[in-house]
């Protein structure tokens, strides 16, 4: 894929997540790695809101140049370019990363289980399948973020303690697509548990292999999720993509 439907994927996600109300203020932050690195990437800047990115706007984080570039926090979060540095460094397949505060994946994280039961079929495509950083230790500065780099192993999701959520994949479709459908099983759980009624949770059975049902879908519903989303937005602002 060109760099530019890249850019152009990466800020439709952008303005699709603020209009879910997943997105906390200006604090949160994407990435995308270039098409031919592991290493260089595009992040948000300081101080934009999700709802006006455009791929214009996506700054490049070079490796060669990211200590020069910490030196100007006002031109990109320095949490965004530890927390997204770190990871792309270290683990290849995650070309994107998307880190959120969202409600409900916030709350899954302040709870002193934060494990998601398999209770319904988008809670049961992550089973087994999230990794939990449980040692939160203050804002993603350099020490925090390497933890987050050596926790994550080789899931796609990683859930952080007394934090949020951070998801990844080989292309912002499927970054995006993991998001949305492990903040959706959160919203099911913690309005579950709201009711204080007994849980019916599968068999390990079950869940392991609706999982494997969702892995082995026979098209690719994270790409056709993001095709209707920018659908949407080029009918409605086709800006994002300036």
């Amino acid at each position: 894929m060109k760099k530019s439907e890249i850019l152009n994927d990466l800020a439709a996600v952008f303005r699709w997540t603020a209009k879910l109300n997943m997105h906390e203020g200006i604090a949160n932050h994407f990435s995308v790695c270039l098409p031919d690195s592991n290493t260089d990437f595009y992040v948000n800047g300081s101080g934009m809101h999700f709802s006006t990115i455009k791929a214009s706007d996506l700054i490049l984080i070079e490796q060669s140049k990211i200590e020069e570039i910490k030196k100007n926090p006002d031109l990109v979060d320095p949490t965004a370019i530890n927390i997204h540095g770190a990871i792309h460094k270290k683990i290849p397949y995650a070309r994107c990363i998307l880190h959120v505060h969202s409600k409900y994946a916030t709350a899954l994280s302040a709870l002193k289980n934060p494990t998601l039961p398999p209770i319904d079929q988008n809670s049961m495509r992550f089973y087994n399948r999230v990794a939990v950083y449980d040692d939160f230790g203050g804002l993603g500065f350099e020490k925090e973020s390497n933890k987050m780099a050596a926790c994550i192993g080789n899931h796609r999701t990683m859930l952080l303690a007394n934090h949020g959520i951070l998801t990844t994949g080989q292309t912002v479709a499927q970054a995006f697509d993991e998001l949305y459908y492990f903040e959706k099983a959160c919203e099911t759980y913690i309005t579950t548990l709201s009711t204080n009624k007994e849980l019916k949770i599968v068999t390990p059975e079950i869940a392991e292999k609706t999982a494997q049902d969702w892995e082995n879908y026979p098209t690719g519903l994270g790409e056709l999720h993001l095709k209707a989303i920018r659908s949407i937005l080029d009918t409605e602002d086709s800006s994002y993509k300036e």
